[in-house]
């Protein structure tokens, strides 16, 4: 499969020492083009210093990252870099500059001197294509964090990128702004092609994107399906993580004897499950 980002035995260390602890220790990751994305890890895994690798925020100590076939580590590349992956980070006001909702999503496209024109279509189709087109006269500061999460989306695929990388986006918001910034990354994926890359801690958002990979400490330990990582709950857990809970439901129903399914990840799957479960017993 093709692939946008691909890490090769990549190390790192924040200390330039030569025998400092390393942070990423040789991991090795292809992201595949049009593909949702999830980094799961506890904190200090290394999850997050691996999302700044493919913006070439960071750079290797060893090994490599391309991206669409542009060696991070050319600095003569390092603007089609950024254009071709965004990044978006855990709080939107410190990436939101402007007064005015459609100034911030036009701030960038201004010093990189696109046309005026174009500025004002590709904000319109960044706004809607987040929901916040409504919003675009609006002061930043008036939004709720999903909302501003949004905007700051909505920046980023301004610049038409074919990636973007998002560090824990929803990890300062509620439940209602977590799932505003999801339902806007599937339809992203889904609608618009653009390849995602989610590092989070919440193993429900894990669940629904198309593929999971596991950080500890600073290595690659897990890659596949999220039913074929969230099934193994034991492992999970003993490098400090969670499943989401409908899975660690299944998992305390099998500890107790009942033949339930593994890979259940979804409440659908799991209220399926359940009745076939209540139907067996004759209930």
């Amino acid at each position: 499969m093709d692939s946008i980002m691909e890490a090769t035995k990549v190390s790192f260390s924040y200390d330039e020492e030569p025998d400092s602890p390393l942070v990423l220790d040789g991991v090795s990751l292809s992201v595949h083009r049009g593909e949702f994305l999830a980094v799961l890890g506890h904190n200090g895994s290394g999850k997050s210093t691996l999302a700044k690798h493919f913006n070439a925020i960071l750079l290797p100590r060893e090994g490599r990252v391309m991206v669409d076939g542009m060696d991070t580590a050319d600095e003569d590349r390092l603007y089609d870099i950024r254009q071709t992956v965004g990044m978006v980070f855990q709080n939107p006001d410190n990436q939101i500059v402007a007064t005015i909702v459609e100034e911030d999503v036009a701030f960038a496209l201004e010093n990189m001197g696109v046309p005026p024109a174009d500025i004002r279509q590709r904000v319109d189709d960044a706004l809607k294509a987040v929901g916040m087109y409504d919003f675009r006269e609006h002061a930043p500061h008036q939004l709720s964090g999903g909302q501003k999460q949004r905007v700051a989306i909505a920046g980023i695929i301004a610049m038409r990128p074919k990636c973007i990388v998002l560090d824990e986006p929803t990890a300062m918001l509620d439940p209602r702004g977590r799932a505003e910034v999801m339902r806007t990354l599937r339809g992203l994926n889904r609608d618009h092609g653009i390849t995602i890359a989610l590092i989070t801690h919440y193993m429900d958002e894990a669940a629904q994107c198309d593929r999971v990979v596991v950080v500890d400490k600073g290595k690659l330990l897990m890659d596949g399906a999220p039913r074929e990582v969230f099934r193994q709950v034991d492992r999970l857990k003993a490098v400090g993580l969670d499943v989401p809970q409908v899975t660690e439901l299944m998992h305390e129903l099998r500890q107790a004897g009942l033949a339930v399914r593994e890979d259940i990840i979804t409440e659908e799957d799991c209220v399926a499950e359940l009745a076939r479960l209540l139907e067996g017993s004759g209930r």
